[in-house]
């Protein structure tokens, strides 16, 4: 099993496609389908459980289908999860912090939050670089898995036109990006 210092970054597959190595077999695979392509994401049991569980479980239950990417920032993240679609939803509970020392970097997989630590719940993140808006992510938000491919669909969702939100920000992409299906899978994206 790799470990978090061990890990190596994105490499490059024999057809070009940007990959990222498998930390555990042990681990599971959620892919993420939506109408500009799919994502397969590993989920870190191993360092955050609870995170990981809770994610793999409403993925079994359908939760995330039909539900959108609501916040786009480009060399940043895309946000979904949301069952209102505007940031302020939850799935009626919410999760201890596990933070670790995993960094937020290029396709990895946080779950987002409110203003203290044990807010998490069903909104999750995925970062698009390593600089230093998402390095000041690290330790203070729950890393529970790591994008292993389709970062074209990642970088391709976060060029998408936004326009301001309901908070002001410009992040709500003007054309919806919804994620139609989301399943456990094997590493190629195949549903199990």
């Amino acid at each position: 099993m790799q470990t978090a210092d061990k890990q190596t970054d994105i490499a490059t597959d024999t057809t070009g496609e940007k990959t990222f190595p498998i930390r555990s077999a042990d681990n599971q695979i959620v892919t993420i389908e939506t109408d500009m392509g799919k994502m397969v994401l590993e989920l870190y049991r191993d360092v955050a459980p609870a995170h990981a569980d809770s994610f793999a479980a409403r993925t079994k239950a359908g939760f995330y289908n039909g539900l959108i990417f609501h916040r786009v920032i480009q060399n940043f993240m895309i946000q979904g999860g949301d069952p209102k679609g505007n940031g302020t939803g939850n799935a009626g509970y919410f999760l201890p912090a596990e933070f670790n020392e995993l960094p937020h970097k290029d396709g990895t997989l946080s779950m987002a939050r409110g203003r203290t630590p044990n807010s998490a719940s069903c909104q999750f993140f995925i970062c698009l670089a390593r600089n230093q808006s998402t390095a000041n992510l690290d330790r203070q938000y729950t890393v529970f898995g790591h994008l292993l491919k389709g970062y074209d669909v990642l970088h391709n969702i976060a060029a998408v036109e936004t326009q301001k939100s309901a908070t002001g920000e410009k992040s709500a992409p003007v054309e919806e990006i919804v994620m139609r299906k989301v399943y456990l899978s094997d590493a190629e994206g195949n549903p199990l």
